[in-house]
């Protein structure tokens, strides 16, 4: 069956003027009316690229609001006008091959359906570019700082690619895309076998995110699969991790949710950050204080103030060891240093005595959370309670080196 337009008539009339027969015009004019109707679509675009994007742009950057720029960023707009393409064609096209036909033509029937696959695809670059500005301007909250952005709109972009996946296969096939869902629940066992990874890291993602236990910036460490950095990222299937020698350590995130991890960043949020340290006393340098000791101790200048505020909260009659007071000398010290932080627990306690000595344990929180200050207070505060231990006559207990050991073999030698 023949559809004809004035248009086609006046092009066949053309034809046949420079010699076609008629068959052989009507053949050649859909063709060339098709080739117009194409140049005529992506010239409308480049239009609409050079103008009505530009108009679009000034306007949006004389208004006072900051989201309509990322909404309207080049890519989002751009995207849009690609729509306008495919479905200029399609509505020109029956000028070209008409609007009905008895016997289809095979090429028609083609153009039709890569019209329809262009206009999906085009729809889904355009739905994904206005996600990734939807997600740039939810990172730009206060409340969305540091949230795995990344991993959710990754999220959104496979769901989006399934569901331009199963529109392009129902166009191919002429099957409604409804057919094509009730199929798929048949191999919903491979696919989640093929997307394994991605599910799992999409629910851990998820956890993450609503229980508030990680987000970029956190320092964490897992010294079970020697982990220990900041999160640099946070996506579907990966977390990466900055190391303190710089290098990047990568582990999915279900990992995070199936063992445990610890989180250092609520202490820079409370600000103290943990000393935990302790030295052995051999127990034979242990002894009560008597009053020449006590005497000695309250003349010398460094310990002299700390023993009177302590021999006058000790009761009349009392017995008190040299370890006791330097146990209190040791929390006194603490509890007057400037760097301490004395919102938080200050304490010097025993542990259990092991064949080393007594372990005495100093516990307390430094004020300032940072690596290097932190490293510098820590290790003042062990200097002097290890300098102030030979004071209060007490010895500190160490392993003899090698020197030691050779030194006592003369002696015993020398004794037989």
């Amino acid at each position: 069956m023949e559809h004809t337009t004035d248009v086609q008539l006046w092009i066949d009339r053309v034809l046949v003027n420079l010699g076609m027969s008629q068959e052989q015009a009507q053949d050649i004019d859909k063709w060339i009316i098709f080739a117009g109707i194409i140049v005529i679509a992506l010239t409308i675009n480049i239009i609409l690229r050079l103008f009505v994007l530009r108009v679009v742009k000034n306007l949006v950057r004389k208004t006072k609001v900051k989201w309509d720029d990322v909404l309207f960023d080049n890519d989002v707009m751009k995207c849009l006008c690609n729509i306008v393409t495919p479905v200029m064609i399609a509505a020109m096209l029956p000028m070209a091959f008409g609007t009905q036909t008895d016997d289809p033509e095979i090429i028609y029937t083609i153009i039709v359906k890569l019209l329809d696959i262009y206009l999906v695809i085009n729809c889904l670059l355009f739905v994904n570019s206005l996600m990734k500005a939807l997600f740039s301007l939810a990172a730009q909250r206060p409340s969305w700082e540091g949230k795995p952005i990344k991993g959710l709109l990754q999220m959104a972009q496979v769901l989006l690619i399934c569901v331009g996946i199963i529109l392009v296969v129902s166009i191919l096939l002429d099957k409604s895309p409804v057919i094509l869902l009730t199929g798929l629940g048949a191999s919903a066992a491979v696919l989640m076998l093929i997307f394994q990874n991605s599910i799992l890291g999409l629910v851990a993602g998820v956890q993450l995110s609503a229980n508030n236990m990680l987000k970029v910036g956190d320092w964490i460490s897992m010294p079970k699969h020697n982990i220990d950095g900041v999160v640099t990222e946070i996506s579907l299937t990966t977390v990466k991790i900055r190391a303190w020698d710089n290098t990047v350590q990568t582990i999915p995130p279900n990992l995070l949710v199936n063992e445990t991890f610890d989180n250092w960043q609520p202490m820079f949020e409370r600000g103290g950050r943990r000393i935990k340290r302790s030295i052995n006393i051999d127990t034979r340098s242990i002894k009560f204080a008597d009053s020449a000791f006590m005497e000695r101790i309250v003349a010398d200048e460094v310990t002299g103030k700390m023993v009177k505020s302590i021999t006058s909260e000790t009761a009349e009659g009392e017995t008190i060891t040299n370890l006791d007071l330097f146990m209190r000398a040791v929390n006194a010290y603490l509890d007057n240093h400037p760097r301490i932080n004395h919102n938080m627990m200050v304490m010097v306690r025993q542990l259990q005595p092991t064949q080393w000595g007594l372990p005495i344990e100093f516990y307390c929180f430094s004020a300032n959370v940072n690596w290097v200050p932190y490293e510098w207070l820590q290790s003042e505060v062990i200097s002097h309670v290890i300098a102030l231990a030979p004071k209060f006559d007490l010895v500190i207990y160490q392993a003899p080196s090698s020197k030691e050991k050779e030194e006592s073999f003369n002696v015993l030698s020398a004794n037989r």
